[in-house]
């Protein structure tokens, strides 16, 4: 397998860079503008996108870069690297001067994640990973810490992290059948898999449609180099290289010892995504 060291370094240092400049709109008045769908975007999201597509661009001249804020041309179909870029996931928390947002960035080569930087912008911490490597968090002194996912492998004991947003009554069918007690709720994706590449999360299931491949390229990279592993609901690898945009089938993202119990205890509960 290639190094991917130095594509690492540099989507971390990127991440970092881009999340300086969020933290500078938190808690401040903004243009506020609304997507196709109903999204919100802010003057924040364009601004970290661009820095962060100006910065792989210079670093990664000859790959393509797919941001949430940039229209998709289609450029990257058929294409062997494409960065992945979320300039704010969590742009709800963000707006309303919450904690649950992050700046993501990843890499998939042929198809499939391989480099993941995850910045949170308060605490300033950055999570990184490469799969089949390893994964590690970087606090603001440069210091980083190895990331590891837990061992449990089915219940009693499962710690679920939800969604905030977007939580339907399908969670605590699922919680039931899991037999889960320990359930939080955070905003963004990316925040959301970190809790459980870090183990202070056994699992993340969302069984939506929503996400896009750009929420979950960088943090199943990561989650992957803890040791972890990411699915759809049915147990089928996400795909990264097709033209839809969307994970139709919703996300597992487990441990990795759990997840053969969660996805064959979810089948007779997704028949048909929310």
């Amino acid at each position: 397998m290639s190094d991917y060291t130095p594509e690492l370094e540099a989507a971390a240092r990127i991440a970092r860079e881009a999340a300086v400049l969020v933290r500078g709109y938190h808690g401040k008045r903004m243009v506020i503008e609304s997507k196709t769908g109903g999204e919100p975007v802010t003057e924040a999201d364009r601004a970290a996108s661009a820095l962060i597509v100006e910065r792989l661009h210079a670093a990664f001249p000859k790959d393509v870069i797919l941001s949430e804020e940039v229209p998709d041309s289609g450029a990257r179909l058929g294409k062997r690297r494409v960065w992945m870029v979320d300039p704010i996931d969590g742009t709800s928390d963000f707006i309303l001067g919450d904690v649950g947002f992050v700046v993501m960035i990843g890499l998939a080569v042929e198809g499939r994640p391989i480099v993941g930087a995850v910045a949170h912008p308060l605490s300033e911490k950055v999570y990184g990973g490469i799969v089949g490597v390893g994964a590690w968090v970087e606090g603001q002194d440069g210091v980083r810490e190895p990331l590891r996912t837990s061992t449990i492998d089915g219940p009693p004991g499962i710690r679920l992290v939800a969604s905030k947003t977007h939580r339907t009554s399908r969670i605590d069918k699922i919680k039931r059948a899991l037999q889960i007690q320990d359930e939080i709720n955070v905003g963004s994706v990316g925040l959301k898999i970190g809790l459980v590449s870090r183990a202070e999360r056994d699992l993340y299931v969302y069984t939506g449609g929503r996400t896009k491949i750009w929420d979950t390229c960088g943090p199943e990279a990561i989650l992957l180099g803890a040791g972890g592993r990411m699915t759809d609901v049915d147990g089928e690898l996400l795909v990264y290289d097709r033209q839809d945009l969307y994970n139709r089938r919703g996300i597992v993202a487990s441990n990795g010892p759990l997840h053969p119990f969660v996805v064959k205890t979810l089948a007779p509960l997704v028949d048909h995504t929310d």
